[in-house]
This record gives C-alpha cells, structure tokens and sequence, in this order.
C-alpha cells in the first residue's frame, strides 16, 4: 500500500529536480556561487528512515542530476557523500528523548536554529565534494573555497526561503 508521505515525498523529488535542472542549474551569482536546490528533496527525508535507504536516494538523486547535467558523476559522489553524514548529524543532535516517529526535518517542524545547524555542515560537506572534485585536486584552494562558501551560503538561503514560502504552518490561526 502506498502512504501518503511517500507520495508527497516523490512529488518533491520530482518538484526539485525540475526546478534545479530547468531554472536554478543556469543561475550563477557572481560567477561563484551556485543554487543546488535539489539537496532540500535529501535534507526533508524523514528523520527515522533507513541509513542504507538514504544513501540509496542520494544515489539515485545524483545520478539524475549528472545524467541531465552531464557532469561524470559529481553530484552523485557529493549526494552520497550527504547522505553518509546525514545520518551521523542526526545522531549527533538527536534529544535526549529522541524525535517524533517519522519525523520531517523543517523550519516548521524542528525550528530556525535546529535546522540551520542540520543543513549548513550538510550543505558545506557536498559543496567541499562536489568542487574540489571538479577543480581535480587543490591546487586551487583559495578560488574552489570561495565557491563553497558562497554556494554554500546561496543554496542555503534558497532553501530557507522555500521553507517560509512553501511549508504550511502547524499553529492554529484564530
């Protein structure tokens, strides 16, 4: 049987992928930083799912985004890469009482603060795979730096702006 999470789940993925690969993949600010809106679809996986399951749909994301982008397996290396310490964040900032089952991570749900410190090491981890793979090495430190950070910093605020814009809220309105 099919829940509806799953569902709303793949209409994200699909929602995502478009957005990166048809508007956000062409949009470049100041010729460094760079939108990887798709990584919100892997930041919003359920807080309790399955390690080998997550790093499979970091896989299966980064494998779309290097067959559209024709990027020689980039992203997917950078994707699984996320995922990998995906999980080790979640342990790290896990309550004493644990999370609720089947817990979404949001702004909404989880709060400002606990989900900036979710998504920007997850954010800075793929930036620092998927750049210096690219450069092929260090030998340009100080530029491919820059273009973490400042992609890091962008795709970060984008995805934030999406959450205020596109989350519903919890809290009853009188």
């Amino acid at each position: 049987m099919i829940k509806k999470s799953n569902i709303i789940l793949l209409v994200s993925f699909l929602g995502y992928l478009f957005l990166y690969l048809f508007l956000f993949k062409n949009i470049v600010l100041f010729d460094k930083a760079f939108c990887f809106i798709y990584l919100a679809f892997l930041l919003s996986i359920p807080i309790d799912s399955n390690r080998i399951l997550d790093m499979f749909i970091g896989l299966v994301t980064g494998l779309v985004v290097d067959i559209f982008s024709d990027s020689l397996g980039i992203h997917t290396a950078a994707s699984i890469l996320f995922m990998y310490f995906r999980y080790y964040l979640i342990q790290w900032s896990t309550p004493q009482g644990g999370y609720e089952g089947n817990a979404l991570p949001s702004v909404n749900s989880m709060g400002l603060s606990w989900y900036l410190t979710y998504t920007i090491p997850l954010l800075f981890v793929h930036q620092v795979a998927l750049f210096y793979i690219e450069a092929g090495g260090f030998s340009l430190f100080f530029y491919t730096l820059t273009k973490v950070l400042m992609s890091t910093l962008f795709t970060l605020l984008v995805i934030i702006l999406f959450q205020y814009l596109f989350s519903t809220s919890r809290k009853k309105r009188l």
